[in-house]
């Protein structure tokens, strides 16, 4: 055998050479790792742009949400991606202060509410309780007493 021979039977999966027999395992391994390789390159430049088309897409979306106040802070500019991603983290930060802030407030009138109410019963409570004692007072136990 020649030294060319040599190396490309090296390069060559390995193939019964018996026609009846099935190709072996390797044979099959070698096509299989060929056609991944091949399916992988072929899908890869798709599988990539798809996914910058959905970061594009959902960019354009932040911007939309944004608002034109947001996007007024530099009129004259167009706005980078980075913009628009530090203008939305920045936009939603403020929300969610906003969101505190109220949630704050309303828990603060919900006590006060609560107080409140409490303060109406006792005072019903009270009236009532005064208005009963009256009526249950004898009238001639009542005598006018100017000192």
């Amino acid at each position: 055998m020649k030294l060319a021979e040599i190396r490309s039977s090296l390069q060559r999966p390995l193939v019964h050479r018996d026609p009846t027999m099935a190709p072996t395992i390797t044979t099959a391994m070698a096509n299989s790792q060929e056609h991944l390789t091949l399916n992988h390159k072929l899908r890869k430049p798709l599988v990539e742009k798809l996914r910058r088309e959905r970061i594009n897409s959902s960019i354009e979306q932040l911007k939309s949400l944004l608002g034109p106040e947001v996007l007024k802070q530099q009129p004259d500019s167009k706005l980078e991606k980075a913009d628009v991603l530090e203008r939305t983290v920045c936009f939603l930060t403020q929300l969610m202060q906003q969101n505190q802030q109220q949630r704050r407030r309303l828990n603060q009138l919900e006590h006060l509410d609560a107080s409140f109410d409490d303060n109406q019963k006792e005072a019903e409570i009270s009236q009532n309780s005064t208005v009963q004692t009256s009526k249950h007072e004898d009238p001639e136990l009542k005598v006018w007493r100017p000192w």
